[in-house]
């Protein structure tokens, strides 16, 4: 345990959010497992206005951070002060996001290895009313000065870390296992063979698409995460082994990744490659099993014609089936629901009216008694039924890759038409003919229609209809 270092972190900011606020304050005690050996505390210029309610929280002043050195000239120090060491902090995933984001702004990639003292107090202190830093400290009887200020907070929970420390020598001692719950947190991957610590500490923590590779240079997996690095991480964790992921582990010889700024856009590219592809070890989404679809036209007349057929080429329907028979079986319900004409929904062949006609169940649009506005009226509902979207034409606009560029979707006539990037300076005046001029043309289909609508009920993506 003496062996490893630990940097203990804590960060006061002017909000809650990584990539839009900024970092006032920051304290690094850094500790050998069994006493603090070093500190760094320092206020941080944030370049930005400390808004009022987290003034009265930290007391960090405006004022007080005006000549304070500003981020990129304290990022050196961060860097090397806590190079080879754990980064430790109580709720470890805020204040690393913000370090990162940090680094991200000046170009750089900061990566460490992580601990949360909020995961360990909960292994390893049992009964406890809260696991807060302020109200954990009260329980154990740690003394804390100087609440919200980095500095006070990193030294309770350097003392904080001690103690956890000792309970878990204690923990350990007493497991059958003898399995130290602290180096479970922090343990090396067991990584494929030719994957090095490097090729994995070099993933970004973005959001994207990533590959695995065999020795053949063949894809055999394709995934995507919000997180690529998290991700990745995941699939060579010793409990999440099973036989199928030991085998494709064995074979992974390298990692190659796409960054695509929205989780959609990832979404959408990973649905394409799997069934481009067709990885080794993806099941889902290889081959569309939605071979068949209602589809529509106007005659002659001017009257709207349903009809069922396979999907072949580049002709989408409006609604997707797993079967003839299903996609006839969706038509004729609707059909008989809106009294649409038999023979406008390629369901009688005879000569005359139809079938419905006789029956009273169809207007007379087969023998152009009825009108093709009026007839045109129930066709239109049924196909508000049949299509995807709410409206059929619109971009969906996302976070891009980089600064200063949005990622968008483009749907028309209720299909989806395909994705790009696009300069946000080029967005302003909305020139549809412009934004599809950056689209790259995909495939739509039901995993794909599925995807975009799912993702339509819970986004703040901007929606741009045309």
């Amino acid at each position: 345990m003496s062996k490893r270092l630990y940097a203990i972190i804590d960060l006061e900011t002017t909000g809650g959010r990584p990539f839009q606020d900024g970092i006032t304050e920051i304290a690094i005690i850094i500790h050998d497992g069994e006493r603090t050996i070093d500190s760094y505390v320092t206020l941080i210029n944030p370049e930005r206005f400390i808004p009022d309610h987290i003034t009265k929280i930290t007391g960090i002043t405006n004022e007080m951070v005006r000549s304070a050195p500003k981020f990129h000239e304290v990022a050196k120090k961060i860097v090397t002060f806590t190079e080879g060491k754990v980064f430790v902090a109580h709720n470890v995933h805020f204040d690393y996001s913000f370090i990162k984001a940090a680094f991200k702004s000046l170009g750089y990639n900061y990566q460490r290895k992580t601990l949360c003292t909020v995961r360990l107090s909960r292994k390893l202190i049992k009964g406890v009313p809260s696991y807060s830093l302020g109200k954990l400290c009260k329980s154990l009887g740690i003394t804390l000065r100087n609440r919200h200020r980095a500095k006070g907070d990193a030294e309770a929970t350097a003392t904080l870390f001690s103690h956890l420390i000792q309970l878990d020598k204690q923990t350990t001692e007493a497991s059958i296992k003898g399995t130290s719950i602290i180096e479970d947190e922090t343990k090396q991957l067991t990584l494929p063979p030719k994957i090095s610590h490097h090729q994995v500490e070099a993933l970004p923590e973005e959001v994207g698409v990533y590959y695995f590779i065999n020795a053949d240079k063949q894809i055999i997996y394709v995934g995507k995460s919000k997180n690529i690095r998290k991700r990745v991480v995941s699939h060579f964790q010793v409990f999440h082994k099973t036989r199928k992921q030991a085998e494709m582990k064995s074979q992974i010889v390298n990692i190659e990744y796409t960054l695509t700024g929205s989780e959609l856009m990832a979404l959408l590219l990973e649905s394409d490659e799997i069934k481009r592809i067709k990885p080794k070890f993806n099941r889902a989404q290889r081959r569309s099993v939605f071979n068949y679809g209602v589809f529509y036209e106007r005659d002659s007349d001017g009257y709207i014609q349903f009809y069922t057929d396979k999907i072949k080429n580049q002709r989408m329907p409006a609604f997707f089936a797993d079967s003839s028979h299903n996609a006839r079986k969706i038509l004729s319900h609707y059909a008989q629901k809106y009294q649409l004409c038999l023979k406008l929904c390629d369901m009688y062949s005879h000569a005359g009216p139809c079938f419905n006609y006789h029956i009273k169940k169809c207007e007379g649009a087969c023998i152009q008694e009825e009108t093709p506005q009026s007839y045109n009226e129930r066709a239109l509902q049924v196909l508000s039924h049949l299509t995807t979207y709410a409206r059929p034409n619109f971009f969906i606009i996302g976070r891009g890759r980089q600064h200063q560029e949005k990622s968008i979707v483009c749907i028309e006539n209720g299909k989806y038409v395909g994705m790009g990037y696009i300069a946000t300076t080029l967005l302003k005046e909305k020139n549809t003919a412009v934004l599809k001029s950056h689209i790259t043309a995909y495939k739509d289909n039901k995993d794909v229609q599925k995807i975009i609508r799912g993702y339509l009920k819970d986004t703040s993506d901007e929606l741009w209809y045309y």
